[in-house]
């Protein structure tokens, strides 16, 4: 009797779960942190539905884009062989008829929005297409995932005011620096793959150790930037409330992994951060609202 051919999911839940849609949860609320703090208040329903459709546009591309590159990488690995593309769930095709979906939706939702987008996007592009490339030559592939996901604030606030103050940078380091503590937690996953394959990341240069070292400076630079952007600002008690949560937070999610257990990698990594960026979000939010 011959094997029944596994039922493939729909083709939206297929790229769905190719880009991790779930994970956008990470990035977004701090476009809107960056939409909010640029006018001091509550931004228009305009410019919040064209930034809600750059993000899903530019993380879609970015994700898309790596999951490309990285075919190869993925197939040889356990873990992520049962991706779509590896696995065969989406051809390549298909994943690059979606990127360009995405570019598509990426650049009309920037041409709705303040003029001086319309030269800007293509250093998020650059950065998208360049990342899946740097764990190959060098560790320091999570400065510049953070890097590129730190411009989500920096991009809401130019789109908005047409102008980037320094404490947009201010804002945009301190999710950079988020982004790239979190990820040198991630390389914990493929450390022994990654070695094998001859892949870079701070866990294979410098061990498990030396991932936990990296992870809390770049957190505690972390604050320290949203602590800095909030004294350029015109800010409420409900802005250091959140920050306060941020850094309450993120104790708490390194306590939960240590360099001799890592069971709980996955709670520190997905649970904590998508809790993390929603709450320092509600309470900017409240605080611009309550202004």
């Amino acid at each position: 009797m011959s094997a029944t051919a596994p039922t493939l999911a729909p083709l939206p839940a297929r790229f769905a779960r190719l880009v991790k849609i779930e994970h956008t949860v990470f990035a977004l609320p701090f476009a809107y942190v960056g939409a909010f703090l640029a006018v001091g208040g509550t931004p228009s329903a305009h410019d919040l539905l064209w930034i809600t459709l750059a993000m899903v546009g530019a993380r879609s591309l970015a994700m898309a884009l790596n999951r490309l590159v990285d075919a190869g990488i993925d197939a040889r690995n356990p873990r992520t062989a049962g991706r779509e593309i590896p696995s065969g769930q989406l051809s390549i095709l298909q994943v690059v008829l979606f990127c360009a979906a995405s570019l598509v939706l990426f650049l009309v939702s920037v041409w709705q929005l303040a003029p001086l987008t319309h030269w800007l996007w293509p250093i998020p592009v650059a950065g998208f297409v360049l990342y899946p490339y740097l764990k190959r030559f060098t560790w320091l592939c999570h400065l510049w995932l953070g890097a590129v996901d730190g411009l989500a604030p920096v991009g809401a606030w130019v789109a908005i005011t047409n102008h980037l103050p320094w404490e947009a940078w201010a804002l945009g380091g301190a999710v950079a620096l988020w982004v790239a503590g979190f990820d040198f937690f991630y390389a914990l996953f493929d450390i022994e793959v990654d070695r094998a394959q001859g892949l870079h990341s701070v866990a294979t240069r410098f061990g498990v150790r030396g991932a936990f070292a990296f992870a809390r400076l770049a957190h505690i630079a972390t604050v320290a930037l949203l602590v800095v952007a909030g004294l350029g600002l015109s800010v409420g008690v409900l802005y250091w409330l959140g920050v306060a949560a941020v850094a309450v937070l993120l104790v708490y999610e390194h306590a939960l992994v240590r360099p001799d257990d890592l069971s709980r990698l996955d709670a520190a990594f997905f649970t904590m951060n998508g809790v993390i960026s929603v709450a320092f979000a509600v309470f900017v939010i409240a605080d611009a609202i309550a202004g």
